[in-house]
């Protein structure tokens, strides 16, 4: 059986998104599939380049950490990947060769919409999107695909056989979310728990963000909806109010206020040691306390349900998580494990409540990483859905 994965991993080479994809191509090859990587965004398409701080044209550096990132996780991946950039040109397995994969595979999983459906890849008989960014791709991207012109949208979203979203809450009457007329499956990321593995905790609660994600403000109906920079502000002086320690991994070259949050208390990183391989990505959360994060802003205020793929890494190595909750806590169990908060107040007691009892939160941390977010269980609820 062959399946394909799709991901962002040349467009935006960091670790964590490696991870992102990475463990559901993991997954696959774990669920006895052939599996291949394809990342085909269209055009305009561009490639982040931490060196030089800029998205560009020449996938270079993209193309390279794609390799040892691929080489790093599966040997067999890493034979097994196909690049098409901004100019039309290829990289990997060619052109051909990726159009016959397709004909032939199971299913092509479409994460975050990592790809266009070019005609070649339509002959896939089970195309499944996995909508990761609900509120971006809802209010935004959907419609811009939507007002293209008909031959443009063959290739765009509405071609897939099933769609599934991060959006546990998606269609309550209190969501705006629009669904488009679409039946919408609710899914969760997964994670290969044989991967993170408990190391001796640090004293610090950390968390990975980007400030200021989306490039320009999401508008829906006169509501404006942001990203972390919206919600962070509210807990900035948790540091004030917990004798805990708190690490914030960020862009230091950013716009966002590192110098108040120092003087709060905050600890700073820069992403660029934390994310720059997905071995560094992964030895970073392990050595964390737990994590600690708000979450972007359009998640929260739509009261979408949607649960971040980051956190259930810190589940899988038995790290305690304390995060704002975007309505998830309707479907996933909290209280131990995972705590989460609406307020700083709430923050401080979350914490203030795992740290009386730090060793039974790190057993039920990984328990819940076994029970909910195991990439044979994740996985397999998808693929109960295909032909």
């Amino acid at each position: 059986m062959k399946a394909i994965v799709t991901g962002t991993i040349v467009t935006s080479p960091v670790g964590g998104v490696a991870w992102d994809y990475g463990q559901y191509a993991l997954g696959l090859e774990q669920l006895g599939f052939e599996v291949y990587y394809l990342e085909d965004p269209g055009i305009p398409s561009y490639s982040y380049n931490p060196e030089t701080g800029v998205y560009e044209e020449d996938p270079s550096y993209g193309i390279e950490f794609l390799k040892r990132s691929l080489a790093l996780l599966s040997p067999t991946l890493a034979q097994r990947w196909h690049y098409r950039a901004v100019d039309g040109q290829t990289y990997g397995l060619d052109a051909e060769t990726m159009a016959e994969v397709a004909a032939e595979a199971t299913l092509l999983l479409n994460v975050s919409g990592g790809s266009v459906l070019r005609d070649e890849y339509l002959h896939c008989r089970n195309k499944i999107l996995i909508d990761t960014d609900p509120g971006w791709n809802h209010f935004v991207i959907f419609p811009q695909w939507d007002k293209q012109p008909i031959e443009q949208q063959r290739w765009g979203w509405r071609s897939h056989d099933l769609f599934f979203t991060y959006a546990l809450r998606l269609g309550q009457p209190d969501c705006p979310l629009p669904t488009f007329d679409i039946p919408w499956l609710p899914t969760r990321p997964p994670v290969l728990l044989d991967c993170w593995l408990a190391q001796l905790p640090a004293q610090q609660w950390t968390t990975v963000m980007t400030w200021n994600h989306y490039p320009q403000p999401i508008v829906h109906n006169s509501v404006r909806y942001g990203s972390k920079e919206l919600e962070f502000e509210q807990i900035e002086p948790l540091p004030t109010h917990s004798p805990a320690s708190f690490e914030v991994t960020i862009n230091v070259n950013g716009e966002a206020p590192l110098d108040r949050w120092r003087s709060l208390g905050w600890s700073v990183v820069d992403a660029e040691a934390t994310s720059a391989s997905v071995a560094l990505y992964r030895k970073y959360i392990e050595q964390s306390r737990g994590e600690f994060s708000v979450a972007k802003n359009v998640y929260v205020a739509t009261r979408c349900g949607w649960f971040s793929c980051r956190s259930v890494c810190y589940l899988a190595a038995g790290r305690p998580v304390v995060v704002q909750d975007t309505g998830f806590s309707k479907y996933i169990p909290t209280g131990f494990g995972l705590l989460t908060f609406t307020n700083l107040d709430e923050a401080v007691k979350a914490i203030e409540a795992i740290e009386r009892d730090y060793d039974t939160h790190q057993q039920a941390a990984r328990e819940l990483a076994r029970t909910w977010f195991d990439s044979r269980l994740v996985l397999g609820e998808i693929l109960e859905r295909i032909e």
